[in-house]
Parts: structure tokens; C-alpha cells; sequence
């Protein structure tokens, strides 16, 4: 036997497999000892062989069978990761959160529109202290204790109708998650530069195997096993790829190469001037001036967002317009941050509000020479239901000369406007136009074909309303008709309303001025007044209809000539066959209208008037909303206590007979004038004894 070859070194891998089987015979005997059975041992056997597969594969470029594995270690980086993570959330955390103030032009504008910043400012501490308060507490008591001790407001003023300056909502870094989201994951431009500090991803395959996650050292390089330093800072994300296969082939050949970019490095920069947060901040190499400025929560109340500068090593390499963003979508100006800028935000120019009918009702900042039509583009332009014919501006610089101005459209859309203007743009909705140039919509019901709501030309009158509902039915009764129309009750309410303090004020004089003889009269005084307090009552709870009494004929067949309004009902009724009879009559009820019946007959019907009724006071309403009463002269009647023979009744009329509201007895009357000759009796006793 040659000893030479028993005595051969073993082969690593055939090692290896002695070594494994060994192994599983321990995991094996250990498993039957300790009772865990066929299953322990089958499951420590799939471990060992996870194991061993991992063990496999990290040493698998010790055989030269297979291809080069390149390693490196990926703790220290993930670890580095998770600390820089850790460093910026810090920072986040030590910074609070800025509150949003209100310039003082701000706040005027919103006093036009009837908003208290501050009260709404109170109204959402409150607010967010109750949220806070219904989170943490464990009881209802403790909710209800903390809601009694800070009511709401007793009218909440809706955030939505608050007038902000333009670009205020962006800018405002409010949610907590912002800082994240602003230095989140993002594709880097190819002429992104490699610096130092951030994270390149190199990927080979083919001769060589490898997937790497390397750090650019302070050198500007990073290190690749087995191929050494390459040089990346200053290299365009573009050129990387080129870069690492250039080095890498000159020690490995038939391969291919993918890199990319990991986590970035930070870089501080500065944002001083009107800013609400002004200082240092750490941030991503991917920053732009946008992210810079969120990041400090935009410019303050006194700070502009159309004069924003980009410094770099003392000099101005950039300006901003935060509107060319805001407006247009324009990143063009937006550049990219580096290492120790400086973004200053200069002071705010001249602002204008614009209000009304626009699209975004809110504060603008303006630059020299722009016009009405620029600050018009800023608020989105008009809305679907402005007036596009007018503007009114309130100018604040003319305080002692009229300040309110109307410009007409689009002659003076080049027209300038000053710093602390107001424009409002009026609604076409809102603002009434003349009657001859307005389509009326009017409500047809009753005894038409088609009943309903229509919408008529200007010049439209009743009659046109009846054709537009298809014609009147045979049972129409036109003398009848129920015409009300809105202006008109508006009137009669106020005039009624007039009427009815003059009235309350007549009583109270009334009462105040009378004198009571005795105690029976100071009595029936104060049932009086009781009485007509009463009244009063029931006479406020009446409203007027806004009914027009139409001047027809009891057979008339068509309307009267007149022009429709906007909001006009019309109402044909059927036409009746019956009277009715009210009031101080025996029998009260409707009855059935013979042909030729007079008011007298009508009255018959009902028993008459009783004896407490007032005969001279009797009136008749008629159906067209007239009322003919026996007090006129010209009603046909012959007089106080005359019959009504002469008056006919008409289909739906309606007879009342009042009460008779002074009425006294012979007593009373009887000791009135007993009081009186007594009176006088002592007068002319007291006469004669003067005389003798």
C-alpha cells in the first residue's frame, strides 16, 4: 500500500460531509435520549442543513470550480442607517411645531367677512383639547368634566371660509410625518454627483458574484474586495455604472456590473430671513429650495414667497418664485441644494385680496407692475356664476376720497392695483337684474291641463302663464283666481308689522291715560288691557299671503294684462256652489247658492243675525279677495239696518256678522245716570247755598 497516498491531505469539501454526518449522529442520539423522537431529530437535521448551506455559500469562493464570491459587511452599514434614521427623527422631535400666525392685513380681511381669527384660533384649542381629553380618558365623567370646563363656541366658525395668503397651506410644515416624507425614498437624476457619505449598490454576475452595499469613504472612494478602491466622488450617477466596470475589469473579465444608489447623505444648509422657523437643517442630497422651505415651515406673515434666494458661497446663484410653482407647476427655478446654501427669505411685498366669485378666494403677494388681470389668474380666475362684467375695489391708500372703485370688464383688466387693495367679484346669481331682462320662473296650479312650474320670458304676463300650463280646465273659476307674488307679501309684512306697533302702542296709551272712578271700573280697565294684550298676540301670529286682488268680473274668462314676476303663484279654483255664513248668526255653516240669491237670502239661510249682533259691521268676502262692507256707500246697501236685498251673492262668498263689542245693559246704563243726576243735583245744592 503507498503510504504517500494514505497519507494525501483530505479533500476540504469530502472533510466537510465526514464532519456533517457526524454530526447528525449526535443530533440523532441526543434526540432519542431526551425523548423528542423521529420528528426532533428530522427537525434538528433540517437546521444543521440550513447551516450548512449558509456555510456552503460563504466560502464557496474557496472553490475554484465555481465563480469568485465577493463579500462585505452589511451590519455596519445597517446600523449606520438606523442611527442616522435616529439623528434626523431627533431633530424633528427638538424642533416644535410652529403655529400659524396671521398677518395683520390677513386678519382685516377676514374681519370684512365677519371671521374673528382669534376666536377661531380659541375654538380650535378647544377643539383639539377635547380630542386630547376624549383619548386619554378612562371615565365619561372625566370627558364630561373636561367639556364643561371649556364650552364651545356658541357659533363655530367654519376653517374652510378662512381667507389665507397664497401658498400658506403648502408651505405650513403641520404634519408630523412631513419631515420623512420630504427626505423619503426618491429617484436620483443622472447628474446627481457622488459624494461622500452616501450608499452605492453594486451588483456582478457571470465570473464574478457579488452584491455589495459600500459607503463613500472620506477620500471620496469606496472599496470593492478583491479589486480595491475606486475613486466615485464627483462622478455623474450617469457615468457610476461605467466607472466601477472600467476598475473591476482590470482584475476580472467575462462579468457583468449594475450599480445603484442606497441611502444618501445628509447635507446641512440655512434658511434665514422671514421664515417661521429660521436656523440649520440637516437634509438629503436630493433637497431642493422646496424642501428647505417646507422644512422651516415657509415664510412667515412678514415673509415673502415670490423674493426667496438661493446663496452659495456668499453670492446669489438663484432666485425663487414660490407662485411660479404654486400657479404654473414651474420647477425650473427649484434647484437643487448643496452643502452649506443658504435660503433667505426676503420681506413680503405688496399684498391684495381677492374675494367673491373666483375659483380660490385668498391673499396675493405682488410684484411691480402687475395688474387686475394677474391678480384674477392667482385666484384661479372666475367661478361658473360670477359677474364677468365688473370688479369692485376697495382701496385702502384713499381713505379720505371715495374708496370703493368699480372697474369694467375686460376694458380695465390692465388696470394697476395697489398694496392693501380689496376686489371682490360679484355673483351673477346673486345680483338681481332689471325685471325687463329677468326669465321668470312662475307656479301654475288649480284648474289648468298641466299644472306645475314654469319659466317664462320677460315680457310673460298672467295669460302667457295660463297657455305655457296647457289652457284652463271647463270647471275653472277665473273670478276666483289665487294670485300671490313674494315682493308683494314682503311689503304687506312690513307694513303690517308697522300697523300692528302703531296699534300696541295706541293700547298702552290708552290705558296708561284712562282713570278709574271706581273699583269696578279700574277692573273692567284691567280686563280691557287683558284683552287687547290678547289681541295682540293672535294678530302676530297672522302673516300676510301676498295676495293681489284681480279686478274681474263674477263671469270674467281671462286674466288681466299683467306682467309675471319671479316667485308669482297662480291658483285657479273650481268653481263653487255654495255660500258661507259666520259670525253672530244662529246657524253658521255653508250653504247651497241658489241662482239670483241675495245677501239677505243668504243670511235667512242662517237663522239671521242674533240679538248681540253689530248689523252695521256686516261684510262680504268675495272670492277674487274683495271685500264689500255694509259701511260703504257705494255697496248698494240703504243704510244702518237696512236689508241686503239689493247685494246678490256670488259663488264663494263668504258673509260674516261681527259682534257688537260695547254693548251695556239697562242697569248699567240705569246707574250711570243715576251717578250723573246725583252729580249734578249736588251741584245745584251747592249753588243755591253759595247764592243765599
Amino acid at each position: 500500500m503507498d503510504i504517500s497516498a494514505a497519507c494525501a491531505p483530505v479533500p476540504a469539501t469530502r472533510l466537510n460531509r465526514l464532519n456533517r454526518l457526524a454530526r447528525h449522529a449526535r443530533l440523532a442520539a441526543l434526540a432519542c435520549v431526551f425523548g423528542l423522537g423521529a420528528m426532533g431529530a428530522l427537525n434538528a437535521y433540517a437546521a444543521d442543513n440550513e447551516n450548512y448551506g449558509t456555510m456552503g455559500s460563504a466560502s464557496s469562493g474557496s472553490d475554484i470550480s465555481g465563480p469568485v464570491r465577493l463579500n462585505s459587511s452589511r451590519q455596519a452599514g445597517s446600523e449606520g442607517n438606523n442611527t442616522q434614521s435616529a439623528n434626523n427623527n431627533q431633530q424633528y422631535d427638538s424642533r416644535s411645531k410652529t403655529r400659524y400666525v396671521p398677518g395683520e392685513f390677513e386678519i382685516y380681511v377676514n374681519k370684512l367677512l365677519g371671521i374673528d381669527l382669534q376666536l377661531l384660533e380659541e375654538q380650535q384649542k378647544k377643539e383639539r383639547l377635547s380630542e386630547r381629553t376624549a383619548v386619554q380618558s378612562t371615565s365619561a365623567n372625566n370627558t364630561n368634566a373636561a367639556n364643561d370646563g371649556n364650552p364651545s363656541p356658541t357659533k363655530r366658525i367654519n376653517p374652510d371660509e378662512v381667507i389665507r395668503r397664497l401658498g400658506s397651506d403648502l408651505m405650513l410644515d403641520d404634519s408630523p410625518g412631513s419631515n420623512s416624507g420630504a427626505d423619503g425614498p426618491r429617484e436620483a437624476p443622472p447628474d446627481y454627483l457622488i459624494g461622500i457619505g452616501d450608499e452605492v449598490q453594486v451588483t456582478m454576475w457571470g465570473s464574478v458574484d457579488a452584491d455589495l452595499r459600500l459607503t463613500v469613504d472620506r477620500s471620496g472612494r469606496i472599496t470593492i474586495p478583491r479589486v480595491g478602491p475606486v475613486m466615485v466622488a464627483g462622478v455623474r450617477y450617469g457615468d457610476l455604472n461605467d466607472v466601477v466596470r472600467g476598475r473591476a475589469g482590470q482584475v476580472f473579465r467575462n462579468f457583468q456590473v449594475s450599480t445603484s444608489l442606497g441611502k444618501l447623505r445628509t447635507i446641512r444648509i440655512y434658511v434665514t430671513g422671514f421664515t417661521a422657523k429660521p436656523g440649520a437643517y440637516t437634509v438629503s442630497s436630493l433637497a431642493t429650495v422646496v424642501t428647505g422651505l417646507i422644512r422651516a415651515g415657509g415664510p412667515s406673515a412678514a415673509g415673502s414667497f415670490r423674493q426667496i434666494e438661493l446663496r452659495r458661497n456668499g453670492e446669489v446663484v438663484a432666485k425663487f418664485d414660490a407662485y411660479d410653482l404654486l400657479l404654473k407647476g414651474d420647477k425650473t427655478t427649484d434647484r437643487a441644494l448643496q452643502a452649506e446654501d443658504v435660503i433667505h427669505i426676503g420681506p413680503i411685498g405688496a399684498q391684495v385680496a381677492i374675494l367673491g366669485s373666483v375659483n380660490k378666494p385668498s391673499i396675493a403677494e405682488l410684484k411691480p407692475n402687475e395688474t387686475v388681470e394677474d391678480v384674477l389668474a392667482m385666484a384661479g380666475g372666475f367661478s361658473a356664476v360670477a359677474d364677468r362684467s365688473r370688479v369692485s375695489v376697495e382701496r385702502l391708500s384713499e381713505r379720505t376720497d371715495r374708496r370703493v372703485v368699480e372697474l369694467q370688464l375686460p376694458q380695465q383688466l390692465q388696470a394697476g392695483i395697489s398694496n392693501g387693495d380689496v376686489m371682490r367679484v360679484f355673483s351673477s346669481v346673486n345680483t338681481q337684474l332689471p325685471q325687463y331682462k329677468q326669465y321668470k320662473r312662475v307656479q301654475v296650479e288649480g284648474e289648468v291641463a298641466r299644472p306645475g312650474e314654469y319659466v317664462l320670458p320677460p315680457a310673460a304676463t298672467l295669460s302667457d302663464a295660463i297657455q305655457a300650463a296647457g289652457g284652463l280646465t271647463p270647471q275653472a273659476f277665473v273670478f276666483g283666481t289665487d294670485f300671490s307674488r313674494e315682493s308683494v307679501r314682503l311689503s304687506q309684512q312690513e307694513n303690517y308689522d308697522r300697523a300692528l306697533r302703531d296699534l300696541e302702542t295706541e293700547f298702552t296709551r290708552n290705558t296708561a291715560t284712562q282713570r278709574a272712578i271706581n273699583a269696578d271700573d279700574a277692573a273692567a280697565q284691567a280686563q280691557r288691557a287683558a284683552g287687547s294684550a290678547r289681541l295682540i298676540e293672535r294678530l302676530r301670529a297672522v302673516r300676510p299671503t301676498g295676495r293681489i286682488v284681480l279686478q274681474l268680473e263674477p263671469e270674467a274668462q281671462v286674466l288681466p294684462s299683467l306682467t309675471v314676476e319671479d316667485g308669482d303663484k297662480l291658483r285657479i279654483p273650481p268653481r263653487p256652489t255654495t255660500v258661507g255664513v259666520f259670525g253672530s248668526v244662529f246657524n253658521a255653516g255653508s250653504y247651497l247658492l241658489n241662482s239670483g240669491a241675495s245677501v239677505d237670502d243668504t243670511l235667512r239661510l242662517a237663522g239671521g243675525p242674533t240679538r248681540g249682533a253689530d248689523p252695521s259691521s256686516i261684510f262680504v268676502l268675495r272670492a277674487n279677495g274683495g271685500v264689500v262692507s255694509a259701511r260703504q256707500s257705494s255697496s248698494g246697501w240703504l243704510g244702518f239696518g237696512s236689508n241686503l236685498s239689493s247685494l246678490p251673492a256670488l259663488p264663494g262668498d263668504t258673509v260674516f256678522v261681527p259682534e257688537e263689542m260695547n254693548k251695556t245693559t239697562f242697569i248699567q246704563e240705569a246707574k250711570e245716570w243715576t251717578t250723573i243726576l246725583y252729580q249734578f243735583g249736588l251741584g245745584a245744592a251747592a249753588l243755591k247755598t253759595i247764592r243765599e
